[in-house]
């Protein structure tokens, strides 16, 4: 594809139109890296308000994972020396909220280790859900593993607006990171938090050894969910995972699938999540103006983020609004 293919590509995706599969894989093999990425901030610019789309998350649940996912640091398979317990003071989780509501970040979601919740923990958690929304006026989402329909039901009703379930990688890729969950059974959890009315979050990590095929595999799979908001994670090997010795990615190769991932995923929210604070400052402001329009900020579950100082700075050196 030489530039004026891509520049016809952009206006195609702005009309309304969609990326091929073969337009995908040509993107992957463009020379001029800064040209792709100013095609990708043009779409994104055309789709996504002016500010930046700004979450963070609480770990309500560290640790005592059973399942084997080789990335992870709270599976109970690996030795990873985490922290273990089983949820949270209500009053540590106000604190991080308001904390967060004081510095402008729109989003905070509870997140929970392990394959899902019992009832009784759900009624638990939708308590602190309800007393969260007298308490802030924060956007409440929540992760908390492969629920059934009747228990997103009850955390729509407690205050829950948005759901996360990330697909983590492709579906072919995944069932070689993971034996004791499959793709389908996020797929299906995803369904049933669509159908009672949540929004969905769904991404998930690069640098997994996965192929760039699988990756473009994996954007058009969540282009398929129509989900609502994409974090893209970058690995960060945790001693004691069977991933800890995996190289790292390039930072150029980060820059270029965030890239993509807005021409697949014209008018979805693609968010920096975990890894970004391993980026150069360049490499980051490169990506906030080229095709990432969100963040989580603060602390991820198990690993250090940047600061939200930090973060102000990238966004108005990128033009976006906080």
């Amino acid at each position: 594809m030489n530039h004026a293919k891509l520049i016809q590509l952009t206006d195609h995706i702005i009309a309304g139109g969609r990326i091929s599969r073969s337009q995908a894989d040509e993107l992957v093999s463009f020379g001029d890296l800064d040209v792709l990425c100013d095609q990708a901030d043009r779409i994104c610019r055309h789709f996504c308000s002016d500010k930046v789309d700004s979450c963070s998350i609480i770990n309500a649940r560290s640790g005592l994972c059973p399942e084997d996912c080789k990335w992870c640091a709270q599976s109970t398979r690996h030795n990873t020396g985490c922290d273990v317990y089983e949820s949270l003071p209500y009053q540590t989780t106000l604190k991080a909220a308001r904390r967060n509501e004081s510095e402008g970040i729109a989003r905070f979601s509870l997140v929970t280790s392990g394959r899902a919740l019992s009832d009784r923990d759900v009624d638990r958690f939708c308590d602190d859900f309800r007393r969260l929304s007298q308490d802030t006026s924060l956007y409440l989402c929540a992760s908390m593993g492969l629920l059934t329909e009747s228990q997103l039901q009850r955390l729509r009703e407690a205050g829950v607006r948005r759901y996360h379930c990330n697909m983590e990688t492709s579906s072919e890729y995944f069932r070689t990171l993971c034996s004791t969950h499959t793709p389908d059974d996020k797929k299906r959890t995803i369904a049933a938090a669509r159908r009672v009315g949540l929004e969905v979050c769904s991404g998930g990590i690069i640098g997994m050894g996965e192929t760039t095929a699988q990756r473009i595999d994996f954007a058009f799979e969540l282009a398929e969910l129509d989900v609502d908001s994409v974090p893209l994670n970058i690995l960060n090997p945790i001693p004691g995972t069977p991933l800890e010795d995996i190289p790292l990615i390039s930072e150029e190769d980060i820059i270029r699938t965030a890239a993509i991932f807005r021409f697949i995923l014209p008018d979805k929210s693609i968010r920096f999540a975990g890894g970004r604070k391993r980026l150069s400052h360049r490499s980051m402001l490169r990506m906030m103006r080229g095709g990432v329009n969100g963040v989580l900020m603060g602390d991820m579950l198990t690993t250090v983020s940047n600061t939200v100082d930090d973060d102000r700075k990238l966004f108005a050196a990128a033009g976006w609004k906080f």
